[in-house]
């Protein structure tokens, strides 16, 4: 088998405040990997951190694929170019999921296509939050039909963009996940359940003025926030500074608001006093693919 094929795959925010394990957008900052075939597998990897040719999870994505096709897993080079910053809250290990993963379904023929890709990565990854918009695109609400993903996609508005405060500091999903306690009030509960459902009814209706609201939390924010010092008053300053929303991104430590242009300015004085690296990003589709000298 002889192929050549490259696919880009978005950056993705989760959670949006209250959509824990359930919402996502796909921003505009994509990593970029190329398959080709190979005798044995290898692994050229430019951009933030590195991850061993062994164990990287494009290969993963890359032959989870084959594996649920019930095919021998072809050998591979993978090259790939990220400029997703690792461990900040920005999708950086589900991109490199998704982009093997996608790789692997253009070079089988697509036999699975999208819907069969987030399913055999949100299974890898346990939840569909940041699989599910780098597959589908835009901003995604998804929930786990026991063990398949259930997702749908809708669009946001052009002129929108998402400011990203980006922190010199690591915080590992799985240390972020280990602060959260093991049971909730029952009022935490309910408020945050009701800010998830105004999320997706606010976009539906396009009653932007609610998003201000929708993007509050109470189950993961707080106990998060021993971790990135700033950033409950960060969320705060951002919202009453304009934002149309502002939230901790993914399990953290960036935080993202989203903005019309009339408040870009303001919004981002407010993150550059939380980290000197403030990116200003749009939203985006899902993975798009590139062929390289034919298949």
């Amino acid at each position: 088998m002889v192929f050549s094929v490259a696919v880009r795959v978005p950056a993705t925010i989760a959670n949006l405040g209250p959509g824990f394990d359930c919402l996502g957008v796909a921003l505009g900052l994509w990593l970029e990997a190329r398959a080709e075939s190979a005798v044995q597998n290898e692994f050229i990897y430019q951009g933030n951190g590195f991850v061993a040719a062994e164990n990287n999870l494009m290969h993963t994505g890359w032959a989870a694929i084959w594996q649920e096709l019930a095919l021998p897993v072809p050998m591979v080079r993978i090259t790939c170019q990220n400029p997703i910053p690792l461990a900040r809250g920005l999708g950086s290990s589900s991109a490199a999921l998704v982009a093997g993963a996608a790789l692997a379904d253009f070079v089988a023929g697509q036999k699975l296509g999208r819907e069969g890709v987030l399913k055999v990565c949100a299974a890898l990854e346990g939840h569909p939050d940041n699989v599910a918009p780098a597959v589908l695109g835009g901003f995604t609400a998804s929930a786990m039909q026991d063990t398949l993903p259930v997702s749908v996609s809708l669009p946001l508005p052009a002129a929108w963009q998402v400011l990203v405060a980006i922190p010199d500091f690591e915080l590992k999903t799985k240390q972020a996940r280990a602060a959260l306690p093991d049971a909730y009030a029952k009022a935490d509960v309910i408020f945050t359940a009701s800010r998830t459902a105004l999320w997706v009814a606010a976009l539906a209706s396009q009653r932007f003025d609610l998003l201000q609201h929708a993007c509050r939390d109470v189950l993961h924010q707080p106990q998060r926030a021993a971790f990135v010092p700033g950033l409950l008053e960060t969320i705060n300053a951002a919202l009453e500074a304009g934002a149309v929303a502002a939230f901790l991104s993914g399990a953290g430590p960036s935080i993202a608001a989203i903005v019309e242009p009339a408040a870009l300015e303001s919004v981002k004085r407010v993150l550059s006093g939380f980290a000197n690296r403030v990116e200003v990003l749009s939203f985006a589709s899902g993975y798009e693919y590139e062929v390289l000298n034919g298949r």
